[in-house]
This record gives C-alpha cells, structure tokens and sequence, in this order.
C-alpha cells in the first residue's frame, strides 16, 4: 500500500506506533491533545490524508495466490496446502494499528468546530477506511473482535472475543451506509470521494452476499440476497449517475491497454480512483522489472484457455485446444489477451525485431504486459498511474448481483458486461444461449453454480477473470464463489510435443530448440541458425529434478512446461479461513479458534 503521510507534521499520527502487545492498548500519551488540535477542517483533512492508503501498483503482482499464474515464491496459500498449517505458523495479519488510528478521528471529529456536514464528510471517510480495515480481517478470519472506539489501557474490551461475522459485517455496512451518503464527491486528486465509496460498498456486499450463499458452514444462505441486492443498488447508481463510462475510442486492439499503460488515469472516464505517480515529483511506479521478465510470476495455461475466440466461441471447444502450440495459441482470440499477455510478434521498446519468449525451469513461458509500460526511458515507467477503482467493476458486480439474485435480463448485460465486450471488439453475450448451452468445462470448476441462470452466472466469471486477469481480484473470488479446490492443480505453461525447433515470434521461422537432457548446449559459435540468419535459443529439456535447463511435465516426451510437483491439498472450509496467531491467543485465551484450526 503507498501512503501519503506527508501532511502530518505535528506528531498527530504517532498513535499508529506498534501496540503494546501488538494490540490496542496504547493511548498517544505523546500527540497533542486532541481537544488541542481537532479544531478547523484543515485539523480534519491533515488527519484524514495521513490515513490515505491507495492500491498500487504492486497489485499487478497480486495473483500469486490464484490459478492465473504459477510461481515459485513461498505464498501462503501454496504452503498451507502443501504444509502442515497451524497457529504457530501462520502468525501474520493479526494487526489493528491502522483501526487505532482510524477511531482516534471518529472518537474526536465533532470537537471541530465546523459545519455538520463538513464533520459527517470526515466522518464518512474514516468509515470508508473502518469498513475497508474490517473486510480485510473478515476475508481472513470470519469472526473478528469489533472496535468501534480507540481503546485505552485497561480497558476491558482489550482482552474480548471474538464478535460473530453477523455483527461485524452489519457494523460495516452500517459505515458504507454513512460514508456513501455523506462523502463529497468533489475530493482532493487521488482521494476517495463519494463514488470510490459506493464502489466499495457494491464490493464488499458482493464478496458477502456470494459467500454467504456459496458456503454453507456459515449456516448464513438466508441471509445472502440482502447483500447481493446491496451490491446491486451501489453499482446501480454508480451506472446511473452518468459519471463514468467505458474507456473506448474505437480501437479493440489498443483502448484496454490503456487502462494499465497510462500516465494520466485522473482524466479517465472509466477509472473512479487512481493512484497517480510522477517521478519529476518524486513517486515512483516502476514496476516494469517485476511483471515483464521471466523470473517468479507467470501467467498460467488454465488463464491462457480462458480466453474466448475473437468471435466469441469458445477456445476449449476445439479439439487438441490442450496441446496447441504457443503461436496457434494466440491466434484470433480475445484482444484483451494480446493486451494482457505478450503475445507472437510483441517488440519490446528499442528493439527491432519481435520479443522471444524466454523459459527457464521457474517459468510457465508467458509474459505478462498488463502493468508494464513498453518504454525504454525509466521516468515513463516510473510515472504509470494505477487505476485503483475502475467503472467495469460496478458493471461486472451488477450483472453478478442480478445473475445471483435470478433477476437478469438481456437488457442489463447490455448495459454492463458487452459495454466492456464492445470496447474488447468481442460479441455480446446473450443471456438466453449462455443459460442453454452452458460452459462444461466451467461448469465442473463451478459446480455449486446451479439453477436457470447457471450459463450467464458462469460466463460472466470467466468476464470477470478476463477483464480483472492479474489485477489482485482472483484469490477473493474463488473464495467468495467456494472454488478453493482449484487451487490444488498446479499451473502449467506452454505446450511443446517433445525436443526440437520452435518457432515462437509468429513468422514462421524457429527461434529455440529443445534439446535432449543428455545433450551439452554447444559454444555460441557452435550454435545452430535460422533462416534469418539468428541463432537459434537453446534448452535442455527434462523431468523437474534432472540436470537441464526448462521442466516439461513429460520429460522428453513433451508436455507443457512445468515448475513443481508439490501435491496440494485444499481441505474445506478449514483453509477458506485462517487461524488468529498463536502469540495472540495466549495473550488473550479468549480469541478461540474456528473452522478445525489449532
């Protein structure tokens, strides 16, 4: 997260210091007193702006947790299902500094003296940010202890249970309620104002409402339509106010890219958030290094095959669509994914011929482009916005809602999914053939997606992992539909049918070689040439394990690329779930456990 804490000057803030007992027990005995300083708005706003925390561009790397990419890093959701997950070792997210934080402001706005609706607009943004806090530990743990004043020492409700998901997610949305009536819609550049409100609003009545319905150990199914129909009305007014639109000049191979190459985003009609960056003004948001490059994430096959044909049919409709190569693999589907993915033919900036796609054995052989500025001057880079709130979310949650709530007409994926269809240069979705003919292989990835919307509900998933592909949304959305078992298939890469020539570029003409794991890759002059005269990219080929240089599932006898072979297992509902950190319950035997954890 990038915080903007520049404002806070006089020490106000020095009450987000660790917690004795990393908790909530210290009172800022050393800020200034807050019947001193919480006197103008300008005391509110300088308070307020040092609890800015924007999504960032780091989000672009926040897949790893889902089946969108593969990677070899330690994330947890990968060592708990190959592990042996306990208290003890999954110790983190268990802090509550920033809610300290944000109920010191709620605890002393009205000590101002300003106007009511100057304090209920600040009060309505600390509770943007109190129900922001919230949903993070409510996604985590369920059943959370809730604050809603800043504690003091020895105060009792230090050491108090666990309050029920019931409670806490009321009192969320009781904030959502306040904020989206009374935040101003007109805020500083880079601030949430009234629309970033409703926009979190309509996500987290979303996220609740389907994981209520899709997870019965909640024993809470009856209670999930009040969400969705939440959800529903804040995407509605957002579409209805005429605010924002679909960023679309008429050019389905380039306007989507835009969202994520751009370095102006506060122009953008779609986007209702962004996290802007300058590196004249010193921000920085360089992540250029990170997404593009063949070390530690990659894009997975699984995502790859989701993508729809250009004229809208599907990919894994076509017989051996599994073991086709990457160049065929490209061939007239979905521009997003040109956009998303380096495809054949992709020249990085300085270059003058097309990029190779470079394997080694901790790669899948994808390269992802979204989040990456094809630019060889570093300031460029540097200065990307980052769209933190964008419109095709409050479209896509309301035909999600609608779909959920069986109220969906062709008429609303009109107005909300082929907005961003037409923008893609991709057909329509038709609500009537979806939910005649639904997706099979979707269908038994999704099987608790039952009833006569189960088509349209299962294709708008697949719109919402396009549209949203490694933007950070995946994780929650599996969870939230009850899909952890997805997550025990290990992500594949590109397909090659055994050693040999490649061509990888899209003309034709190899670029690499597999070579057998035997073989020694010769000297550089020793190397084979292509017709264009360029040496060819040598690999040795084999089982992970084996002494060569790119993984493939079968060995030398071909197989996609693969880089693990760790069984994971998803045991539910315990790991839709995590424990509270074993140090927290010894200090506070209260916080019992839930779900199995220990």
């Amino acid at each position: 997260m990038k915080k903007f804490t520049s404002y806070i000057i006089i020490g106000v803030l020095v009450i987000s210091a660790s917690c004795k007992k990393n908790f909530l027990d210290r009172y800022p005995q050393d800020a200034i007193s807050p019947e001193l300083f919480f006197k103008s708005e300008e005391d509110l706003a300088v308070y307020v702006n040092g609890l800015l925390s924007l999504t960032d561009v780091g989000e672009y790397l926040g897949d790893q947790q889902s089946d969108n990419v593969a990677t070899t890093a330690a994330v947890e959701i990968k060592n708990i299902m190959i592990g042996n997950p306990s208290s003890q070792t999954l110790t983190g997210g268990w802090d509550w500094g920033r809610l300290r934080d944000i109920n010191y402001l709620l605890d002393n706005y009205n000590k101002a003296n300003v106007t009511q609706e100057i304090k209920d607009h600040y009060a309505g943004l600390a509770r943007y940010y109190r129900a922001k806090f919230y949903f993070d530990k409510i996604i985590r743990y369920s059943d959370v202890p809730w604050y809603s004043r800043a504690l003091k020492p020895g105060d009792a409700d230090l050491f108090k249970g666990r309050d029920s998901r019931v409670m806490v997610v009321d009192s969320m949305m009781a904030d959502l309620s306040f904020a989206s009536t009374h935040i101003r819609e007109k805020v500083p550049t880079g601030t949430p104002g009234l629309w970033a409100a409703k926009l979190l609003y309509a996500r987290i009545a979303l996220f609740e409402g389907t994981f209520r319905k899709y997870h019965p150990e909640l024993k809470l199914e009856g209670t999930a339509n009040r969400f969705l129909d939440s959800a529903r009305i804040q995407a509605a007014d957002i579409m209805q106010s005429g605010k924002f639109s679909i960023y679309n000049t008429g050019k389905p191979d380039q306007d989507y890219a835009t969202l994520f190459a751009s370095l102006d985003l506060l122009q953008n009609k779609e986007v209702i958030l962004a996290d802007p960056y300058d590196m004249v003004k010193g921000s920085n948001s360089n992540i250029n290094g990170n997404v593009f490059g063949d070390y530690e994430q990659s894009p997975s096959r699984d995502l790859v095959q989701t993508y729809l044909m250009k004229d809208g049919t599907r990919f894994t409709s076509i017989a051996g669509y599994d073991k086709l190569p990457f160049v065929a693999e490209f061939q007239n589907r979905d521009p997003r994914m040109r956009q998303t993915l380096a495809g054949p033919g992709f020249i990085r900036a300085g270059e003058t011929r097309p990029y190779i796609q470079r394997l080694n054995k901790n790669f899948t052989g994808y390269h992802q482009l979204k989040g990456y500025y094809n630019t060889t001057d570093n300031n460029i880079a540097g200065s990307m916005d980052f769209p933190v709130y964008r419109y095709a979310e409050a479209l896509l949650t309301y035909a999600e809602a609608k779909a959920e709530l069986n109220s969906l007409t062709q008429t609303d994926l009109d107005q909300s999914v082929n907005l961003l269809r037409t923008r893609a240069g991709m057909p329509a979705l038709n609500l009537a053939v979806s939910n005649a003919d639904p997706d099979p292989l979707l269908a038994a990835a999704f099987k608790d997606v039952t009833g006569g919307m189960k088509g349209v509900l299962l294709e708008i998933r697949r719109e919402r992992r396009i549209e949203f592909a490694l933007e950070g949304y995946r994780f929650n959305d599996l969870m939230r539909w009850h899909a952890g078992k997805l997550l025990e298939k290990i992500p594949e890469g590109m397909y090659f049918p055994g050693l040999g020539k490649y061509d990888l570029t899209g003309d034709g003409i190899e670029d690499i070689i597999l070579i057998d794991k035997g073989s020694d890759i010769p000297a550089e002059d020793k190397k084979e040439k292509n017709s264009l005269g360029i040496t060819l990219v040598y690999y040795k080929a084999g089982s992970i394990g084996e002494s060569v240089t790119v993984y493939l599932k079968n060995g030398n006898a071909g197989g996609t690329l693969v880089t693990e072979t760790n069984v994971r297992k998803f045991t539910e509902p315990k790991y839709y779930y995590r424990p509270v950190p074993y140090t927290q319950v010894a200090l506070n035997p209260a916080l019992t456990q839930i779900f199995d954890w220990k």
